[in-house]
């Protein structure tokens, strides 16, 4: 089993002189922004923030290792850094005051050389770890009035729920269609697949793990360390897998949500529960063209999400549909394996550099993790910075900004002019690439992706690009928009998900009867704080409508923070003795309004390209346009008077 690391000392070393030689090779390789805001915090000197320790201004992507100082500052800094720890390790050292979030801002600023809001300290104080992010615990007096939960899913959502509804004494019924857990990570494992968020911040805060093997990790890492925390907390055990939730109705004389639930083997069953929590996602069905001539295709025809394990493609002619995320992973994966593989593209997509994406985690980096206080915290705080809402002011429209058909205000274009750079640099050798890979849209307009080796891929002999979509398919052969055909032998789908089909195919019928359906439509969910809606009491959604960080950061951070909020609902429930809690609906009008409002000033309503984002009336259905530190203000503490609640009867 993989080792989940609590935030505790580490191990003690055999010998000090032996821990002292292997700390002091480590800090050779430190992260030096990393090392001084851990230094600073362990030993409350904020001097150190000034002067010859301070790091100078990352330029580009990566970690920025050296921090851009001299070498004598940096081997001052690795030798103040290995003294207190060994003091540390002895227990001479005091004990500082906990940073407070003014201070936290401060450290990391300073470390990033940046301006950091100070609205962004709570939020961030507690992904450090030194303001409290508890769940509210149900006193034991109360626990026999607490109402059980249903659970639907078993990805990073599902397990949040689990574990924090467990923590805070609320039982729960936990449900998976797989045979195992982890959600999308249980079922997506085409080749390459993988995360396109750095890993120490792609995990849960309460459960870090100091030896990731990459800084972006696979789908088998991922997966693995899923089940590693269903198993080290209990959950594992409590699954019903195999088992769907097919249809809920709301029985509004005796509170409880009448389920009916599908297994593995065909057989139905119906029961009672009081709360439903879906944790499904918007990255749960996949999406499948509407290409005339695909089901007759003489060959597999597989979709990225639902890969056939042992898909043989060894000497095939791969056609590979769509250039999103997974494609992006999966054809650097693929080439030189395949004979060739063409891959048919709809429109051009911004991809980011970055070092790190196909690095390992060096040993020395993985030592300091699991040894130094403070160390994988700070560089995971690094990474909730820079790679969340420091992007948020990029993604907001600029009236005034002249250049709206490429750009939407002064930062994106800096960022277009030096994404294009990047793209010419990589396909210098292929110029006639150039204008079939620079997209015509803003940067961040469509989901931001990951350099995987995508260029390098283009750039084989055995690999074709074609700047166009599919018309149909005839026979073992793919015609593109423009009427020219290609013979395939396999054809692979990259092309999503429904995620406007938000909690398909369920049937969620609330007190009025009506289905969340029927109130939604098809493609316009919309919930208050992307998490309850009026007429279904008890009902709380997880990473539902408009709660998806499109500006960037890590879907497990406003996981934590909606599982916080909806703990503290049912915690409720229990200490007023009530039978239902319902958003109410001027609440839920008022705050979908605002959210329409901050919306229409974001890049996703660009006119220049198509997206997922959006739905066949043009409303940004998937995104919030806020900061993730406004999203955890909002859902930090539960307001009562956003809601009806009626109190327990007989």
């Amino acid at each position: 089993m993989t080792q989940i690391a609590p935030r505790s000392s580490p191990r003690l070393p055999a010998s000090e002189t032996a821990f002292h030689d292997e700390l002091e090779a480590a800090l050779a390789h430190a992260n030096l922004p990393t090392l001084l805001a851990a230094v600073v915090q362990l030993t409350g000197d904020f001097t150190l923030l000034e002067g010859k320790f301070r790091p100078g201004t990352m330029r580009g992507a990566g970690d920025h290792d050296d921090a851009g100082l001299p070498p004598e500052p940096q081997a001052e800094l690795r030798a103040l850094a290995a003294d207190l720890v060994l003091s540390h390790r002895r227990g001479e050292l005091p004990e500082p005051p906990p940073l407070t979030p003014a201070q936290v801002v401060e450290v990391l600023g300073a470390c990033l050389d940046q301006q950091i809001p100070a609205e962004q300290g709570g939020m961030l104080a507690e992904e450090l770890g030194v303001l409290s992010r508890a769940t509210p615990v149900i006193p034991a007096e109360l626990r026999e009035r607490v109402p059980e939960a249903l659970v639907v899913g078993t990805g990073f959502s599902g397990l949040c729920a689990a574990i924090r509804l467990q923590e805070a004494g609320i039982p729960y019924t936990i449900i998976d269609k797989n045979p195992g857990v982890g959600g999308t990570w249980f079922e997506n494992v085409y080749p390459g697949c993988g995360v396109d968020t750095p890993i120490h911040l792609y995990s849960f805060s309460f459960a870090q793990r100091p030896d990731w093997p990459r800084y972006f990790a696979k789908q088998s890492e991922v997966g693995g360390y899923l089940d590693d925390i269903a198993a080290a907390y209990g959950v594992q055990e409590k699954v019903e897998f195999g088992t769907e939730l097919e249809k809920a109705e709301w029985q509004d004389a005796e509170g409880y949500w009448r389920v009916t639930l599908r297994h593995a083997d065909g057989t139905t069953s119906v029961r009672g529960y009081p709360v439903v929590i879906t944790a499904v996602g918007l990255l749960n069905r996949p999406a499948y063209p509407d290409l005339p001539g695909l089901d007759a295709f003489p060959g597999p025809v597989v979709h990225t999400s639902a890969w056939t394990p042992g898909l043989e493609l060894a000497g095939k002619r791969v056609a590979v549909i769509g250039t999103g995320a997974s494609a992006m992973q999966l054809v650097p994966a693929i080439a030189g394996l395949a004979a060739e593989v063409t891959v048919y593209q709809r429109s051009a997509q911004w991809i980011m550099p970055n070092p790190n994406t196909n690095r390992e985690v060096e040993s020395a980096k993985r030592f300091l993790m699991r040894e130094f206080p403070g160390y994988q915290t700070w560089y995971r705080l690094r990474q909730a910075w820079n790679f969340g809402d420091r992007m948020h002011p990029m993604l907001r429209i600029d009236p005034q900004w002249p250049h709206q058909d490429r750009s939407i205000n002064a930062t994106n274009e800096r960022h277009r002019v030096s994404l294009t750079r990047y793209i010419h640099e990589q396909l210098a050798t292929r110029p006639e690439l150039i204008d079939k890979c620079v997209p015509t849209y803003p940067p961040y307009g469509k989901r931001p992706l990951l350099d995987h080796g995508w260029f390098e891929a283009l750039l084989r002999e055995d690999v074709r690009l074609v700047d166009e979509g599919v018309s149909r398919i005839e026979g073992n052969r793919v015609v593109s928009a423009s009427g020219q055909a290609r013979e395939a032998d396999v054809i692979v789908l990259a092309t999503g998900f429904q995620t406007l089909n938000m909690l398909g195919p369920m049937e969620i019928r609330g007190r009025s009867g009506d289905t969340l359906r029927e109130v939604w439509g098809p493609d316009d969910a919309r919930a208050y704080l992307g998490m309850t809606v009026p007429d279904f009491p008890n009902l709380f959604i997880l990473y539902g409508p408009n709660t998806n960080a499109g500006h960037g950061g890590s879907h497990v951070l406003s996981v934590e923070m909606q599982v916080r909020y909806v703990a503290q609902a049912i915690a409720r429930m229990a200490a007023e003795g009530l039978d239902s809690i319902e958003c109410r609906r001027e609440v839920y009008e008022k705050y979908n309004d605002e959210l329409d409002e901050a919306l229409s000033g974001s890049i996703w309503t660009h006119p220049g390209m198509t997206t997922y984002y959006r739905n066949s009336k043009g409303r940004i259905v998937t995104n919030i346009p806020w900061s993730n530190a406004e999203y955890w203000r909002r859902t930090k503490v539960l307001d009562p008077g956003d809601f009806v609640e009626r109190p327990r009867r007989g």
